[in-house]
């Protein structure tokens, strides 16, 4: 693979099931070196374009490089230069974190000496030394996830693709892993991984979202941002239920989005809106802590466009 090619091509990818269309049309690429996310609801797509790319579905039409291998044409090939791990990794829960490694090592031919220097790197990384007699059943979900991504690299992939492998970990095991991403594609690695949080999403260094099998955007975080129309407006309050519920009807609110302890409102004018929604919640006897304008996020960005999309189809349909 030549150094300025990109690792993974993805041209026109399609794939059917029955009469759902879980890709459409697909068309990307990830570079040496990047972190590039797969962002998108349930149903996107995500899942069957990476089970594509790895080569353990075949595809309807499209092409496929990975490593410099056509992945169409020969899935073998790009076995050695790539590494894929599921949502649900095979770890085996009777056997340690050590015979786990060692059984991943073996598959993908890498003698004993380069096995323990690599394995005693990895699991630095992942702070699993202290853990590697103790049986993978008894891990806990983050530490399980950690294992999985020491096992998937054990034999030095240039490409690594991952599902949602963060779904459901820590915060702490979820900053570990990505902790050890960036190592990665400082040697050069290209990692695409797909996500269901999307702040994750602001950490890579290209975006994808997905939607309905199509790639909706796809850019750098803060230049996808920068596609925002309209302003977000961030409404402080105890009761969130209570005011998001209220603004679904506004005439000047076009959606809303619960964010952690704030709504999100999105508007078309914030200098105009900001005073009209705060009278507009004290006609409605709805308390409220402040009012105020935030600049995009990713988020943001996403629930727009996936809430235009829905829109468009309905009006087709």
């Amino acid at each position: 693979m030549e150094s300025s090619a990109p690792a993974i091509i993805a041209s026109g990818l399609k794939k059917q099931f029955g009469a759902i269309r879980a890709v459409d049309g697909l068309s990307f690429d990830v570079k040496r070196g990047e972190i590039f996310g797969l962002v998108g609801p349930d149903g996107a797509g995500k899942t069957t374009t990476l089970r594509m790319l790895a080569g353990v579905l075949s595809s309807d039409a499209g092409t496929i490089t990975v490593a410099g291998h056509d992945v169409v044409h020969d899935p073998e090939g790009a076995k050695h230069d790539l590494s894929y791990m599921p949502q649900r990794f095979g770890l085996y829960d009777d056997l340690t974190v050590d015979e786990n490694i060692r059984f991943y090592g073996d598959l993908f031919g890498v003698d004993k000496k380069q096995r323990e220097q690599r394995s005693a790197e990895l699991l630095a990384a992942a702070g699993l030394q202290e853990f590697r007699r103790r049986l993978a059943g008894n891990l806990s979900g983050g530490m399980k996830q950690k294992l999985g991504l020491v096992c998937a690299l054990i034999h030095t992939p240039r490409v690594i693709l991952l599902d949602e492998p963060t779904n459901g970990v820590d915060p702490v095991s979820r900053r570990d892993f990505w902790r050890i991403l960036y190592s990665l594609v400082a040697s050069g690695v290209a990692i695409l991984t797909s996500t269901s949080y999307l702040d994750e999403a602001e950490r890579c260094h290209r975006v994808g979202l997905m939607y309905r099998g199509r790639m909706l955007f796809c850019d750098h975080p803060d230049e996808l941002k920068k596609r925002f129309s309209g302003a977000v407006l961030v409404i402080r309050a105890r009761e969130l239920e209570s005011v998001r519920a209220a603004l679904a009807a506004a005439p000047m609110v076009s959606d809303t989005l619960l964010a952690g302890d704030r709504v999100h409102v999105f508007v078309d004018d914030a200098d105009r809106r900001v005073p009209e929604l705060r009278s507009y919640l004290d006609a409605k006897r709805i308390a409220y802590d402040s009012v105020e304008q935030v600049s995009p996020s990713i988020e943001d960005l996403f629930v727009s466009a996936v809430e235009h999309e829905a829109e468009t189809s309905a009006a087709v349909h």
